[in-house]
Order: C-alpha cells, then sequence, then structure tokens
C-alpha cells in the first residue's frame, strides 16, 4: 500500500463559518423576536435573553476574526501546521466533512488544539491529495516478524 502524497494546503478564515454563524445568530435573534412578540408585557428574561444573544454574537464574531491561518502540511509521514515563521507537528482529525469544506481539529504534540476549517477554493489543485492524506493510513508497516496489519 503506499503513502498518500505529500500536500500543503492554506486554511484561513472560512465565509463558510462565518455565515453559518451568523445564520445561527440570525434565527436565534429571530426566536427571541417571535417569543417578545408573543408575550403580552415582555419582562426582565426577554432582556437577559437579548443581553445572551449580544455576548453571544460577540463572541462568535471575535472567534472568526481570530480564526488561525497558515498552511497544513503532509510530507508523506507526518502532519505539520505552519503559522508565519513557526511549525509545529502534530495531527489532523476530520470532525466534519463537508466536500468542498471540511471542519479539522488540530492537536498539535505540545499546546492546545485548534479548529481549522479547510476549503476547496483556497487551492481546487491540491484539494484531492489533502483529503486522500486525510483519509489515508499515517502507518501502514507491520512490525518485524508479526503478522500483517489487517
Amino acid at each position: 500500500m503506499h503513502a498518500a502524497p505529500s500536500v500543503t494546503y492554506p486554511v484561513g478564515r472560512s465565509r463558510f463559518a462565518g455565515a453559518l454563524l451568523g445564520t445561527v445568530w440570525l434565527l436565534g435573534a429571530a426566536a427571541l423576536l417571535a417569543w417578545t412578540l408573543t408575550t403580552p408585557i415582555p419582562g426582565w428574561r426577554h432582556l437577559l435573553a437579548a443581553g445572551v444573544l449580544a455576548a453571544a454574537g460577540f463572541a462568535a464574531l471575535a472567534g472568526w476574526l481570530r480564526s488561525p491561518a497558515g498552511n497544513l502540511a503532509w510530507d508523506g509521514g507526518a502532519w505539520r501546521w505552519q503559522q508565519g515563521d513557526d511549525s509545529v507537528a502534530g495531527q489532523p482529525h476530520l470532525a466534519l466533512d463537508l466536500q468542498a469544506r471540511m471542519l479539522l481539529r488540530w492537536t498539535p504534540e505540545q499546546g492546545r488544539p485548534l479548529w481549522l476549517w479547510a476549503e476547496r477554493d483556497a487551492a481546487v489543485s491540491h484539494w484531492d491529495a489533502l483529503r486522500r492524506a486525510l483519509y489515508s493510513r499515517t502507518t501502514t508497516a507491520a512490525s518485524h516478524g508479526g503478522p500483517p496489519v489487517a
């Protein structure tokens, strides 16, 4: 069995993720509005819900604006996250695959995990290579004298 070819793929702020966050926030705002309009006298609970909705919107926007940007690199044997001059070894874990975009949880060898959105439009010519690398096994060899890996 052959390993997936090496690939370096750019990852950055996702417009899809921003639109998804905005849509969820708008649905929450619509629900709050409907609740407020169907209540004879809005009270402190409505005000509290509006405050929570506003805080959630600011937190979502701040998180989206601080989305990590860099390159996810597979060299045929190991993964690296390259951000600026820094390069960190680790492992991406596929959380969601929507064919043209993927949500990945990057777990570095040291440090805290990152959530990354990889989108096909960032580098169309390398998209299939990235998908092959993510879905391939990193180790396929059996130990010496042992049975073959099933």
